[in-house]
């Protein structure tokens, strides 16, 4: 849902009774509002709801944009799905990016498949948090010859770009938060020893072997491996091979 501010003196707090509405009207779980005012210029208000009422708001102040027009380098078709790059601590060790990095997940990742190409992989949303800044890029991914069946990867910037900046937030309460992660026992997948998955829905798992005896290993043999008749002597007792 996106919503443009009309009124230059304008909040968000001021229509959250309306935002409510309209994302129960349209059964729409995250908004974005945009706004401009000599207090706060070129501001982006980016939100989600948790059962019709707002769970977390930011709100993000842009200092610089590019848009795809000016940037003359070839594009990705409409609704390829992204992949998305974090790069930056506060992504991690800070409560607010890190919610924002929750919230770029949602709004940005597209539609749940069960699998995709690899020619599919050609959308990369970058996202950089460094010296109280986001630095949001859009590239293409380009797939060259490398001599070998692995493609030689290059990233070419696509837009838009913006740098960012963080101004007020408006977080759910940490018992909130985990209430409106919970799943239905329908759709929460059953789980499996030794298998994790992260929010990208990644899986990984988790190997447990024995110890193994590489004196044991197989090897390749090579006459450079062999042992010289002193090495087997010395091996069998210092013993020397009879002559004929």
């Amino acid at each position: 849902m996106l919503i443009k501010g009309g009124n230059a003196n304008l909040t968000v707090t001021e229509v959250l009774k309306d935002i409510e509405f309209f994302s129960k009207k349209s059964d729409c779980s995250l908004f974005l509002f945009g706004s401009h005012n000599k207090k706060r210029p070129n501001n982006l208000i980016i939100g989600r709801m948790f059962d019709y009422h707002v769970l977390d708001m930011i709100e993000l102040g842009v200092e610089k944009f590019v848009s795809l027009k000016e940037i003359k380098n070839s594009k990705c078709p409409e609704g390829t799905k992204p992949m998305l790059i974090f790069a930056g601590d506060m992504f991690d060790v800070n409560e607010e990016y890190r919610r924002l990095k929750s919230l770029f997940i949602d709004f940005f990742r597209g539609p749940t498949v069960p699998s995709i190409r690899l020619a599919g992989l050609e959308y990369v949303l970058h996202f950089t948090a460094v010296d109280g800044k986001i630095y949001m890029r859009s590239y293409k991914v380009l797939l060259k010859k490398s001599g070998c069946k692995i493609p030689r990867i290059e990233l070419e910037e696509m837009g838009p770009s913006l740098d960012l900046v963080m101004r007020r937030t408006h977080l759910a309460s940490d018992d909130l938060y985990k209430l409106s992660l919970k799943q239905p026992k329908g759709l929460k997948p059953k789980k499996k020893k030794n298998i994790s998955h992260d929010v990208f829905g990644t899986t990984y798992g988790r190997i447990h072997m024995q110890k193994q005896d590489l004196s044991k290993l197989q090897t390749r043999k090579m006459k450079g491996l062999k042992k010289r008749p002193a090495e087997k002597s010395a091996e069998d007792g210092g013993a020397t091979p009879k002559k004929s």
